[in-house]
């Protein structure tokens, strides 16, 4: 058989160009999917008050955009990339609160989002000053240097004996630390323009002053009667409706604290001057200071810092001595809702002046024989227990002990009784009291005017000439002391409480 040569097969470049663009677009045609890779420096950053700025890196095969939660304080500005991996800075603005803060830097991209958690710290709070003076457990030497009588002062008019350094040693030594010595000046001051104190009152004042320094006590005095009611100079009912009254007013009350204080120049710290007592318009918290827009209230104000100019305008140991000032009828509400704080060229110098006799109907009054939880329906005043203790003396505290001002209860007690069951409760009353305000940071002083009798007003505890106890006051005293003093752990507000007469 013969061979045929077989022929060469051609195929032409068109047919070959075709299948090729035919293969590239059928891949073509199939989306390229990225798996994002995303790396972050960080995942938070912390800053501290004052703000400042961090770096952030991001390295990502993808776009992504960046937005913080909180432009206002804080902002992210894009750096240049540098091949995958960007830059960005964080920015915080200063933060003038105390409270921390946070926002969250948001970060978005084609198949991605995550975060940056940013926090700032508030700024530090202040420590409060520290509160140095201690008064412990207190007692005022009441209806003695504040008695008077036709507009006079007069030591012995309200029934007590001169006091002497016999009954001041025996005070110490009962545990009481400090005494609050309430003067009156009535009928001791002469004419304007000088208002000169009579020399032998003030030297009296001095003397029993002197009492309480050689016994070891810290005290207080202050101007006492002369505001009371409105009755007399310190008349806060005219004041507040006559400004020329007020001039006058405020002029004498500069001229008798220059005085005042330049007798006690030299005395250390152990002695408190304390601005005025009880001023109101004679309806105790209930009259026109409630209606005249806050005349009555700002008129105290301006007293109280004629006061403290007053003191420390005469140097020596005035320019860093503690000063008392009282709000209006020194009421515990009255005086956070509207005592405004006198200013000082001596810093961390100030206390504040309260008393407490609530409920007065039951504290001073005798209307009813009972107190707190446990006491009858029909026996207690419908206001004024326990959980009404707390709450004020925390307000207080809230208000100024935590702001590093002292504040002491220059006046509290409760009248004796004629029944063992009613001085059981007036027992468990002023060690209640005063163990709410050795738990609050408030110092207590028992108000006694050596009334030996029973019944409003009755207050007396100690004999004001000897020293010798009164009634059962040792007994008072004694509980007294214990709420202040008692460091036991199991000693609490909650176990007084739990004490309470059945």
């Amino acid at each position: 058989m013969m061979n045929k040569l077989r022929k060469p097969i051609h195929i032409s470049m068109t047919i070959i160009s075709l299948i090729i663009l035919t293969l590239f677009s059928a891949c073509s045609d199939k989306e390229t999917t990225v798996v994002p890779e995303v790396q972050l420096s960080h995942n938070t950053f912390t800053f501290d008050a004052p703000g400042g700025s961090e770096t952030l890196t991001i390295t990502s095969n993808i776009p992504l955009e960046l937005t913080s939660s909180n432009a206002l304080w804080c902002t992210v500005i894009k750096g240049k990339p540098s091949g995958n991996s960007t830059l960005y800075t964080i920015n915080t603005s200063a933060n003038a609160t105390y409270n921390a803060r946070e926002c969250k830097i948001i970060i978005t991209g084609s198949d991605y989002s995550g975060e940056v958690l940013i926090t700032q710290q508030g700024k530090l709070k202040p420590e409060p000053p520290v509160i140095d003076y201690h008064f412990g457990m207190g007692w005022n030497l009441g209806n003695q240097l504040d008695a008077h009588s036709n507009g006079v002062a007069n030591e012995t008019i309200w029934g007590n004996q001169a006091t002497t350094q016999e009954a001041f040693n025996k005070i110490k030594a009962v545990g009481i630390e400090s005494v609050r010595i309430p003067v009156t000046w009535l009928g001791k001051v002469g004419p304007a323009p000088s208002y000169t104190i009579d020399a032998t009152w003030l030297n009296r004042v001095a003397e029993v002053v002197g009492y309480a320094e050689n016994a070891g006590l810290k005290a207080i005095i202050n101007i006492h009667h002369d505001g009371a009611e409105s009755k007399f100079w310190l008349n806060i009912t005219d004041a507040a409706t006559n400004a020329m009254v007020n001039t006058k007013i405020k002029a004498q009350l500069q001229a008798m604290w220059t005085q005042i204080a330049n007798k006690f120049m030299d005395k250390g710290n152990f002695l408190v001057f304390e601005a005025m007592n009880e001023i109101h318009d004679g309806k105790w918290g209930w009259g026109a200071n409630l209606t005249d827009g806050g005349k009555q209230y700002e008129v105290l104000n301006e007293w109280n810092q004629v006061f403290v100019d007053a003191v420390r305008a005469t140097g020596g140991n005035n320019a860093d001595r503690y000063l008392g000032v009282p709000g209006y009828v020194t009421s515990p509400k009255l005086t956070i809702d509207h005592l405004v704080l006198p200013n000082d060229i001596t810093p961390n110098r100030l206390m504040v002046s309260v008393h407490y006799y609530d409920p007065h109907k039951y504290a001073l009054e005798d209307l009813y024989s009972e107190w707190g939880h446990t006491a009858a329906a029909d026996k207690k005043d419908s206001y004024g227990d326990e959980a009404e203790v707390i709450a004020m003396f925390e307000k207080l505290k809230t208000k100024y002990i935590d702001q590093g001002i002292p504040v002491y209860i220059g006046e509290m007690g409760s009248v004796h009784r004629s029944t063992a069951r009613a001085e059981a409760f007036r027992k468990y009353y002023l060690e209640y009291v005063c163990k709410a305000a050795k738990t609050y940071g408030l110092a207590p002083f028992y108000w006694d005017n050596g009334s030996a009798g029973t019944g409003k007003e009755c207050l007396g505890l100690i004999n004001h000439a000897t020293g010798e106890y009164i009634n059962n006051g040792k007994e008072m005293i004694d509980v007294m002391v214990k709420a202040m003093t008692n460091q036991d752990a199991s000693y609490t507000l909650d176990a007084v409480y739990n004490s309470a007469p059945q």
